[in-house]
């Protein structure tokens, strides 16, 4: 392995498994925060607090300008470029000024269409004051969405990691008490509380290194064109993300209950989000340093690709092992005995997360070369077909059928990119991936297998053995370059 490899490596598994180990302490917050929940509300609670967090996403996706990406790659340009100059402080600036013109747009948005949200999430108009109370949330999401983008595109890597964990340990305090004393009644303040607190902390660190400065002059928010150009291939996007999303939810309301949303709610969180530690590095270090390659030095772009899915696959994979082994006892500790109907659906869809291990660095490639068309084409083929296998596979099987739906959705999102990606930037996967990958994969094939057939004292010495040996392959991996 040459030097250029050698250090690319180092780097991207330093900080996916700093951002990774910060991620896991939060989730462990967050598991705890979401047991309280779900014993206090239980599913029709947690059902509920889905779709208000569906709906809050949707329209923040909407409003926001896309400036959690499009932003990033703006400063991480000109933080390239002199991290001291003029240049960089009148982009922070115009970040800033456009984050609150979103802020206020989505707010006033979310206000005028209340009863349109209420009347297409549960079909009526009982929810109308639920939603302008929501409103200020919108606003202060496109705030904190502003600070993070200056933060990531300047590389505050530390500040980064302490401001989230601060979040996540403000929202178990704020929101468990409210659910307690007010039941489901709590949960729109708990919303607008735990978004507060985030404010407070994110600019507590972003405006430390740059005093909040902003504009709103005509002129100089002209200047912000071409990152809003980009952003809103991404806002788009990102209304596709959510709106498959919040109609898989809809879908599931109206065929079911808020008890069904609650229990696909918590099979997918505790797998596609509590799962997917190792991916938090992405947006925060991979995506800014992925940007400031050119657009054609295809072999340094295929070196930063390869190496973050590499380390991606190696950390990852014994993790997932040991996830599908303990599921049937921690799927009951985190929530409760009630959610013991999706515990196949997870497990199933842990296997997902292997594609999205394999994947999630090439989506990342169309919106730092600013392709905008490309990255909302691929994005806008993977909602729709998420939400047609989802609702189908549902339809038919009940939830295994969503957690097959979510495999096989991963797996054809996978097969689009590497063949987009290879057509339209040259991409090509390395050796060392591909041997990786046929070494890992396998092994979680074999774990869920297990968890299908085998019972008691067979069941957990063999799923320990099977964990062992993707230990075992991901330390010879490690071993093979070396210094790490």
């Amino acid at each position: 392995m040459n030097t250029e490899k050698h250090n690319s490596f180092r780097h991207a598994l330093k900080y996916t498994s700093i951002f990774g180990g910060v991620q896991g302490l939060n989730v462990l917050i967050g598991l705890i925060r979401n047991k309280f929940v779900a014993v206090i509300l239980g599913p029709a609670g947690m059902g509920l607090v889905s779709l208000y967090n569906s709906t809050s996403s949707l329209m923040s996706n909407l409003t926001g300008l896309g400036l959690s990406m499009s932003g990033v790659r703006r400063v991480s340009e000109d933080y390239d470029e002199n991290p001291d100059s003029e240049k960089l402080l009148d982009t922070v600036k115009l970040i800033r000024s456009l984050s609150v013109v979103a802020a206020i747009f989505g707010t006033l948005i979310c206000m005028l269409f209340s009863g349109v949200l209420s009347y297409f999430t549960f079909g009526d108009c009982s929810h109308v004051y639920s939603f302008l109370a929501l409103s200020p949330l919108i606003g202060m999401m496109a705030i904190i969405t502003g600070e993070l983008a200056v933060m990531k595109g300047v590389r505050m890597l530390r500040p980064l990691a302490l401001a989230t964990l601060f979040n996540v340990v403000a929202a178990l305090f704020i929101s468990v008490p409210l659910f307690y004393c007010y039941g489901m009644n709590g949960i729109i303040p708990s919303f607008l509380l735990v978004s507060f607190s985030q404010i407070l902390f994110t600019m507590h660190y972003s405006c430390r290194r740059f005093p909040f400065r902003i504009s709103f002059r005509r002129e100089f928010l002209s200047r912000g064109n071409t990152i809003i150009k980009l952003g809103v291939a991404f806002v788009l996007a990102g209304v596709f993300s959510s709106g498959s999303e919040f109609l898989i939810r809809l879908f599931l309301n109206n065929l079911g209950s808020l008890d069904t949303v609650g229990l696909y709610n918590a099979g997918y969180m505790i797998t596609i989000v509590y799962g997917g530690l190792v991916f938090s590095a992405m947006e925060t270090d991979f995506f800014p340093r992925l940007s400031a390659v050119g657009n054609d030095d295809k072999v340094g772009q295929n070196s930063v690709v390869n190496r973050q899915v590499e380390v991606s696959l190696v950390l990852i994979s014994p993790m997932l092992i040991a996830f599908i082994i303990a599921l049937p006892v921690i799927l009951p500790l985190l929530f409760s005995s009630k959610f013991n109907a999706v515990l196949t659906m997870t497990q199933v869809t842990v296997l997902a997360l292997y594609m999205r291990a394999l994947k999630l660095p090439l989506s990342y490639m169309a919106l730092a070369k600013g392709d905008s068309k490309s990255f909302l084409f691929l994005e806008g083929v993977y909602a729709v077909v998420v939400f047609v296998l989802v609702s189908v596979m549902y339809w038919l099987f009940g939830f295994v059928g969503t957690g097959w739906a979510l495999l096989l959705t991963a797996v054809l999102d996978f097969i689009m990119l590497t063949l987009y990606t290879k057509h339209k930037y040259g991409y090509t996967m390395s050796h060392d991936v591909f041997k990786i990958a046929v070494m890992q994969l396998p092994l979680g094939g074999l774990a869920f297998a297990l968890s299908q057939s085998l019972h008691g004292l067979s069941y957990w010495v063999a799923g320990i053995a099977v964990t062992l040996i993707s230990v075992a392959v991901s330390y010879m991996t490690l071993r093979r370059k070396k210094n790490i």
